[in-house]
């Protein structure tokens, strides 16, 4: 049970006995017990000013139930790496790809006015094996959503140590119509496939609305000296 239903549920037991919600003939009554709820009915008299405030009481809960719900949802970090876990989702690659870009960690333009964004994570094997030798190319629209296809603005690409670690240090991307905002990323380790997917921001409202979001591809991010740091750790397709 969600922890704010559960918190209430339990002063609303301290402060009207057990007594939730009455109508007519028909009185409910909850206990909590490590955590669930149980309901039973036991005759009363009907009390309009009670029946109006326990179902306010009622809707107040179920309100805290739903938000702590999608909370949760956003909340859903990069995965633990475990042994034998499914590779990264992939996603399309976008109108806007350009190959041979530059070996760079740091995509910062002089005199952007965008956020400072840094992304970090590591590149791991299905077994959670660092790989070393890893591609990792990264591109996205600058501050006001829109991509340079004749330069190389905001695209650069790093290859990974021994660690299987890569950093970026660039700006967060806006929105444009269409999308909500994000990376494209390609990730490319010595016999392995090509991967091709899109990293995502948490608690974007656009996210809803954008057919290709997936949340297992949210970042952990986090406010950061200079901005925000974010977080995604790459399976690939290798054991």
């Amino acid at each position: 049970m969600p922890q704010a239903l559960l918190e209430l549920l339990k002063v609303l037991g301290r402060t009207i006995g057990g007594n939730i919600f009455s109508s007519g003939e028909a009185l409910v009554l909850v206990y909590i017990d490590h955590g669930s709820v149980t309901l039973v009915n036991r005759p009363s008299k009907p009390d309009r000013r009670r029946f109006l405030l326990n179902s306010g009481i009622l809707a107040a809960a179920w309100e805290l139930c739903c938000a702590d719900a999608a909370l949760t949802q956003e909340r859903v970090p990069t995965p633990i790496c475990h042994d034998g876990d499914e590779p990264t989702a992939s996603e399309t690659e976008g109108p806007f790809f350009r190959p041979r870009s530059p070996e760079r960690g740091d995509l910062r333009e002089p005199g952007a006015r965008g956020h400072h964004f840094e992304l970090s994570g590591v590149v791991l094997s299905r077994s959670c094996r660092p790989l070393g030798g890893a591609v990792v190319d990264l591109w996205h629209a600058d501050e006001k959503g829109e991509y340079d296809n004749v330069g190389f603005r905001y695209r650069g690409h790093v290859i990974t140590g021994p660690d299987g670690a890569f950093r970026f240090r660039t700006i967060v991307p806006a929105i444009y119509p269409g999308r909500t905002r994000h990376y494209h990323v390609k990730v490319q380790a010595p016999g392995s496939r090509l991967l091709t997917t899109q990293l995502y921001f948490p608690k974007e409202p656009a996210n809803l609305h954008d057919g290709l979001f997936q949340r297992k591809l949210l970042m952990q991010v986090a406010d950061a000296e200079d901005g925000l740091a974010g977080r995604f750790d790459f399976v690939l397709n290798v054991g």
